[in-house]
């Protein structure tokens, strides 16, 4: 990890770092929120929570500023009175219906570099071997 920002809400904190991508975490929680990456982002190092809690602001190794949104699935702009009772009502379906294994998959699923994810399994073997001696 490079750097590290809190929200303004203080609920929740940003990490850029050197697997280069940016992670969204809940304050007490293991897993991350969100995961940004692009193809073209060097290390991350530094990430900077916007004062009105909605952007994220990130600097890398390629001399770039990015702006990403807090919330990735938030409609940026006006909504008509439809679509945020549209809004609503899906938030709704999705806190009532969380345990349900397949929403539970779907929540929990996070796209990660395949770089990452073969790291992530190959520390997952040698862990496993190193608990086997």
């Amino acid at each position: 990890v490079m750097d590290v920002d809190y929200s303004p809400t203080g609920k929740e904190f940003v990490s850029g770092s050197y697997d280069k991508t940016l992670r969204i975490f809940a304050v007490g929680s293991q897993f991350s929120r969100e995961v940004y990456h692009t193809r073209r982002m060097q290390i991350v190092q530094c990430v900077r929570w916007s004062h009105d809690d909605r952007y994220l602001l990130s600097g890398s190794d390629e001399m770039n500023l990015r702006l990403w949104k807090a919330r990735a699935a938030e409609k940026i702009g006006r909504m008509k009175p439809r679509e945020k009772e549209a809004m609503r009502y899906n938030d709704k379906l999705k806190e009532k219906f969380a345990q349900h294994p397949q929403v539970k998959r779907i929540a929990k699923y996070r796209h990660v570099p395949k770089r990452i994810m073969a790291a992530r399994k190959e520390h997952t073997t040698i862990r496993s071997s190193q608990k086997r001696k």
